[in-house]
């Protein structure tokens, strides 16, 4: 596990923790399935990953789909998000894992 954070998962993270988001729980860096993932809402078994650009490498690409089907097969909603996305566009981000987890804004 890191200790040190990337500027994208410190804006995310600053989004999440606490019950910032709608009042729900999220764990950082949580071990899944022989995996650490970036970000856990355990109880609506919700995963989010920050992809950099090593992700766009056709190794890494299918390392990450074979990662993300185990963690399907345990039950698990994997979101993935670019860098660029959260730092970018952070409402919508926390938008569509709000809405993933079925809850609207309005």
């Amino acid at each position: 596990m890191r200790k040190a954070l990337t500027d994208a998962e410190l804006k995310l993270w600053n989004e999440l923790r606490a019950h910032r988001l709608m009042g729900l729980s999220f764990r950082r860096q949580m071990p899944i399935a022989g995996y650490i993932v970036d970000f856990a809402c355990p109880a609506h078994r919700l995963i989010v990953e920050i992809d950099g650009s090593p992700h766009a490498l056709a190794s890494n690409i299918s390392y990450d789909e074979i990662r993300t089907r185990r963690l399907q097969t345990d039950g698990w909603i994997v979101l993935r998000f670019w860098n660029d996305d959260i730092l970018r566009d952070i409402d919508n981000v926390c938008t569509h894992i709000i809405r993933t987890i079925g809850r609207d804004l309005l």
